[in-house]
């Protein structure tokens, strides 16, 4: 079978290059290859906008490294684009000159715009959303800032602030204490202030950050045991335990990588700057940005598609998983869902997407073997990237998938931080009686069904004479009813003419 062509995109940003490589594979796009050097290019540029001859040999050294895997990628199949710095580099003719010779291609100066146009582009084909929402890239020498709906951006700007921008002005001391922090703030609210009030009018339901600054929050907050989404409160913390360590060279964090050291306090600086200027209650990571933005973008595949949708999809097919009997079960556990959604006060945005994925997928597991297909299912959910999911949400679809039979592993669902403990409870006891309902495998064989809860209680109420006509299957419900009630969770099953 001849394989799918390669593709590859390079992003030569302020900070680091990038570059990454896919071939789609089963409808979805795999990751082959990512390669990331910090060249801080940005660092190289002197008062008169001139690149310094290290900062540009820094560039050149890491194309070398690009260049071989490149000769493997048909041509068209390739994007490389310069951002911040080298729209801003005077001399930047003499860095692409041997750029492009070491490259072996052509490489593209985008605008600004253009940048903040194929970051969207690259977050709405990897981050799940409704609505408007608001996304974040902060780069090593510009800022975008888009608000968008489905694939389409409508407000966007790029702001000529940066991470390494910054720490070189407000931070060149290497003192990390409050008056540079509020002087670097405050710098970053000037650059913000005439293009904020359209944002705020504009409005959106989620805020999603694409950049290093935002994947370093994340790090450091699953390192932390706390919940991924990022406040003002926890930016707040995140500063105070910065300027703790007194010194550039002394930062400490958990959870923050050394190659993020550098740069954390001026990106964390302007992050503080756009919550406060822009009133964001919270932000979670996305997929993707930049780079998957051009990749998509040259792929070309139908975005009417939800990226969750095209992740559970690519995994069905991939391990050739029971379509029609995944959807029975989804089907049941959402009705379940909705019956007691209001009483056990379940998530409509976190918990009811969750449930959904983990029934479609519950069965991911069975392409390894049955009698650990639980555990295989949480294996291969926890390991395999799926656009669209954040970590967090990969965590508890892992915890249900795993409990979804036997008894229950409170461990596995204490360690996620997507919903509450309870919540995460709640939505695994509905999984469970969903696919216990749908043993049979064949249609019309669910039966009608009522669920009424009451705190912690449940009754699940089945016809008049179910249980006498479909005897494994009571068993079974049975049996589950009793574990949950030795849980402190009381479930009981009755027949009644429903």
């Amino acid at each position: 079978m001849d394989q799918s062509p390669l593709y590859a995109a390079i992003d030569l940003g302020s900070n680091s290059f990038h570059m990454l490589m896919v071939r789609e594979v089963a409808g979805a796009i795999r990751t082959v290859a990512k390669v990331k050097r910090k060249v801080r290019l940005a660092a190289g540029l002197d008062t008169e906008h001139n690149l310094s001859l290290e900062a540009m040999a820094r560039g050149w050294d890491c194309l070398r490294l690009f260049a071989e895997q490149l000769q493997d990628v048909p041509r068209e199949n390739i994007r490389v684009v310069g951002t911040a710095t080298l729209r801003l580099a005077r001399n930047v003719d003499s860095f692409l000159l041997i750029a492009e010779q070491v490259l072996g291609h052509k490489i593209e100066i985008i605008s600004g715009e253009d940048e903040a146009r194929t970051i969207y582009q690259g977050v709405s084909w990897t981050s799940s959303g409704e609505g408007n929402r608001l996304v974040i890239d902060i780069g090593g020498a510009s800022t975008e800032l888009v608000i968008g709906e489905s694939n389409e951006a409508k407000l966007l700007n790029s702001l000529h602030m940066g991470c390494v921008i910054w720490i070189k002005r407000y931070f060149a001391d290497g003192l990390l204490n409050e008056a540079n922090f509020t002087a670097a703030i405050d710098a970053a609210k000037a650059v913000l202030q005439d293009v904020a009030p359209g944002y705020r009018e504009l409005g959106w339901l989620s805020c999603v950050g694409a950049s290093g600054t935002v994947q370093a929050l994340q790090e450091i907050m699953i390192a932390q045991g706390r919940s991924e989404r990022v406040t003002l409160a926890k930016l707040y913390e995140l500063k105070a335990q910065t300027i703790i360590c007194g010194h550039l060279d002394m930062l400490v964090l958990q959870g923050l990588m050394p190659e993020r050291l550098s740069v954390f306090p001026s990106g964390l600086a302007i992050l503080i700057a756009i919550f406060e200027t822009l009133h964001i209650e919270n932000m979670t990571l996305a997929g993707g940005a930049l780079r998957e933005g051009l990749i998509y973008g040259m792929v070309g595949k139908n975005r009417s598609c939800d990226v969750r949708e095209r992740a559970a999809d690519s995994l069905i097919t991939r391990y050739q998983m029971d379509r029609i009997q995944a959807e029975r079960v989804r089907d049941a556990a959402l009705y379940a869902f909705q019956q007691v959604q209001k009483e056990w006060q379940l998530s409509e945005q976190y918990g009811r997407p969750m449930l959904r994925w983990a029934a479609m997928l519950h069965e991911l597991g069975l392409c390894i073997e049955y009698k650990k297909a639980p555990q295989h299912a949480a294996y291969i959910i926890d390991n395999i990237d799926m656009p669209g999911f954040t970590p967090a949400q990969k965590q508890l679809l892992s915890a249900l998938v795993y409990n979804q039979r036997d008894s229950f592993k409170l461990d596995v669902l204490e360690k996620q931080n997507a919903v509450s403990l309870r919540q995460a409870c709640r939505l695994a006891r509905l999984l469970r009686f969903a696919i216990i309902l749908c043993m049979r495998r064949t249609e019309g064989s669910v039966p009608r069904f009522v669920l009424e809860a009451n705190d912690e209680q449940l009754m699940l109420r089945l016809p008049l004479g179910w249980m006498n006509e479909h005897y494994l299957r009571a068993s079974e419900l049975q049996l589950e009813a009793e574990r949950q009630t030795a849980m402190g969770w009381p479930t009981s099953i009755e027949e009644a003419d429903i």
